[in-house]
């Protein structure tokens, strides 16, 4: 495809606007309207995720607003993130493009969450693995942009060239020594008469801070508690507040039985119904949860009340088509996985903070989708949108759930309901029992294979409708995710396109995707489809080595589609001693993944000795995202997809049971603790080239891949079902 000759001129020629506010305040933002978006180039015939993802959509959308990205210089520098912190590391990862360009240290650079701005549409949703992807330039050409501000105004002041400048620690200095702090210079700098060149970014090769192991800016903040997260902060007035949900999902309020008792008990100020439940106000956590418990409701019932888990797996196994007889003519391999729901289980749970007034309303959250909490949660007060503020606050664990804002619309409605403002804690079993997970699924995959090729690979997944009505559907479109099923189901499809592509040449590949949709709470977790739909095809791809008589390392670096994938592969098979002899009841997996521009391998090595208590205890990871920003926060997020792929491909899950999950708590959840976990971790950080590529939901399919080919070769046992060992060993608590 032609370029246009604006767009051809590259990088020189991308424009700036410079928001001049009261000095001293120097304020800027890169415009990256004419930012090129290329396409990748891959081994034909590609996959629709291979030529455009999610993450690439993301970015595309985005450019009209892209140089509204902030930067505040005064005597400190402050970049407002247009993104959510959510323990992910992402304001560490900002913290060094800004430091690296206006040569700070990072502890200069402070990095503060932006409160809902509806101007920015498509550029205030963190998810996709695409926040560094969508910001590593931006912010590089914002910072840049300031420095040359900086040195123009310190130019004018010793009437010296620009080129003959340069800036180090917080300053621009002079040939002969002088030094003129940033906040000196940033009244100058704000001059709307200053000329100014052009700015650009430092090369890359420049770079001393970005791709440099860093620990975390806020990691002594968070050990120490001194991180405020949305219960922490102290608005006037604002009472503890909690709800008693229905026995059932999206059951609802008849009636309640004995308002007058719960309100004359100590401490209670207020009841009220609202959609989800019945809220009780009060002037401690401990009356509010006392109140709560106290209530007697009659319900409603809810949307599947009749469901448990055997109904939803027939449901699954019969939306997934079944495969013709196979062709004598060739060697087939067919498998059929299935996979539980499963909880986000954030450690902080849903919390927000509300003061809603007659004529306008205040929210506090963590939240990933703030413009459209916003939108949403104006509407729910008949506000007009302009009338509400949200205000994004720090995030105890996401892992997809924080996408929706469910928590803040609950305390808004609450908050309207009584007049008085409030703090909402959801309890942890309302988080488990009433939160959203990641649907269940089932999969059915066939290969064929004749003459030592894969002449065909075909995956079939049937899934619980996954719930995108939080905001990231309007990347695509703006509207048919609201449509009834079908809208909603249409995107998903789009979102599984640009999300699953199977790396290896296996001739003939099709992906299928078939939602069932039942009306659960349900969230994009951790990876979205690729965690079960490519964690159960690497399973596939071992059970094809043996069938044509091949090690699994070998036939991946016979089939996989690129060098790049082939070099993470060979990195864990050297450092992991692949092959090396195991004793009984020990074995190892291998998983490989490719998404998000990005690719890794795992392997581990896995002690099924008890088959009832697998445990994992060795794994090395490597890891090629192009170019890492923080090599030591890839690590962690890593290391996070291994914790998650080891927690639900062995014990981890939700039990349904007529209309209810069984779990209630961390003690019957069973998310993997320290005694779980390998002590022996080795990731390898492949060298950086080009752009960087997504990280955060990387980590999660090529380890439940690994895991899942452990155990198999560990026991003689190919695993279908996940979590492999899933019984009801607890006391579920009373609905």
């Amino acid at each position: 495809m032609a370029r246009s000759t604006k767009e051809s001129t590259g990088i020189e020629r991308r424009r700036f606007l410079t928001f001049l506010v009261a000095a001293p305040v120097l304020t800027v933002a890169a415009d990256l309207s004419t930012a090129k978006t290329a396409a990748a180039v891959v081994p034909s015939p590609p996959a629709v995720a291979e030529i455009a993802d999610i993450g690439d959509l993301g970015i595309l959308v985005g450019l009209p607003t892209a140089h509204m990205i902030v930067i505040e210089v005064t005597d400190t520098v402050r970049l407002r993130l247009p993104r959510t912190e959510v323990g992910q590391g992402i304001t560490t990862a900002v913290a060094m493009l800004v430091a690296e360009e206006l040569d700070l240290p990072i502890g200069a650079v402070a990095v503060t969450l932006e409160d809902a701005r509806p101007e920015l549409l498509f550029n205030q949703l963190t998810g996709s693995s695409n926040s560094v992807r969508s910001l590593y330039d931006p912010i590089r050409h914002v910072a840049a942009a300031a420095r040359g501000r900086l040195l123009a105004a310190a130019s004018t002041l010793w009437d010296l060239p620009t080129r003959k400048l340069h800036t180090r620690d917080g300053a621009v200095v002079a040939p002969d020594g002088r030094r003129a702090t940033y906040g000196t210079l940033t009244a100058a700098a704000a001059d709307r008469t200053l000329r100014t060149g052009a700015a650009q970014p430092k090369p890359e090769s420049e770079h001393t801070l970005v791709g440099t192991p860093t620990t975390r800016v806020d990691a002594r903040a968070i050990v120490t508690g001194q991180v405020r997260y949305a219960l922490d902060l102290d608005v006037p007035g604002a009472l503890p507040t909690m709800v008693r949900r229905p026995p059932t999902i999206n059951g609802s309020v008849r009636s309640v039985d004995n308002r007058a008792a719960v309100l004359a008990m100590p401490g209670v100020v207020a009841v009220s119904v609202i959609p989800t439940g019945v809220g009780v106000t009060a002037e401690t956590f401990g009356q509010a949860l006392d109140g709560k418990n106290a209530l007697e409701v009659t319900w409603n019932r809810g949307t599947v009340d009749d469901l448990s888990d055997s109904d939803i797996s027939a449901k699954l196994r019969n939306a997934a088509p079944r495969f013709p007889a196979p062709n004598p003519l060739v060697q087939t391999v067919d498998a059929d996985f299935e996979f539980a729901f499963v909880s986000h289980a954030p450690l902080e749970t849903n919390s927000a903070i509300a003061d809603v007034r007659a004529d306008r309303a205040e929210i506090w959250s963590g939240l990933k989708a703030p413009i459209i909490a916003r939108q949403t949660i104006a509407a729910a007060l008949g506000l007009p949108v302009d009338r509400v503020t949200v205000h994004v606050t720090q995030a105890g664990g996401s892992f997809g759930r924080r996408l929706f804002f469910d928590g803040a619309l609950e305390a808004a409605q609450i908050s309207r309901a009584i007049g008085r403002p409030v703090k909402l804690m959801w309890s942890r079993i309302d988080d488990m029992r009433h939160g959203r997970a990641r649907p269940a699924s089932h999969h059915k995959i066939r290969a064929t294979m004749a003459l030592g090729q894969v002449l065909s690979f075909e995956h079939r997944v049937a899934s619980v409708e996954t719930d995108f009505r939080h905001g990231i559907g309007e990347i695509l479109s703006a509207a048919v995710t609201h449509l009834p099923i079908i809208g909603n189901l249409a995107f998903s499809q789009a979102l599984f396109l640009t999300t699953i592509h199977t790396p290896y040449h296996f001739g003939a590949t099709k992906h299928q995707l078939s939602e069932v949709p039942l009306k659960m709470h349900t969230a994009s977790f951790r990876s979205v489809y690729s965690a079960n739909t490519r964690g159960a095809e690497e399973i596939m791809v071992d059970l094809i080595a043996e069938k044509m008589g091949k090690d699994p390392v070998a036939f991946r670096h016979e089939f996989l589609k690129n060098d790049r994938q082939r070099a993470v592969l060979d990195a864990v098979a050297s450092a992991g001693n692949w092959g090396r002899p195991m004793p009984d009841g020990h074995a190892q997996g291998i998983g490989i993944h490719d998404e998000y521009k990005s690719c890794t391998a795992c392997l581990v090595e896995i002690d099924a000795r008890d088959r009832a208590e697998p445990r994992v205890t060795k794994a090395v990871i490597a890891v090629d995202v192009g170019k890492p920003v923080n090599p030591r926060g890839l690590e962690a997020q890593m290391l996070g997809g291994l914790t998650d792929a080891i927690s639900t491909t062995l014990r981890a899950g939700l039990h349904i049971d007529k209309g209810l999950p069984l779990e209630g708590s961390y003690s019957q959840f069973h998310y993997a603790r320290q005694k779980n976990t390998p002590t022996d971790v080795k990731i390898v950080v492949m060298p950086a080239h080009g752009k960087p590529g997504g990280a955060g939901e990387l980590g999660l399919p090529a380890a439940v891949g690994a895991i899942a080919n452990a155990y198999r070769r560990a026991t003689g046992t190919t695993p279908t079902l996940f979590p492999i060992h899933f019984p009801v060993d607890f006391e579920p608590f009373p609905r």
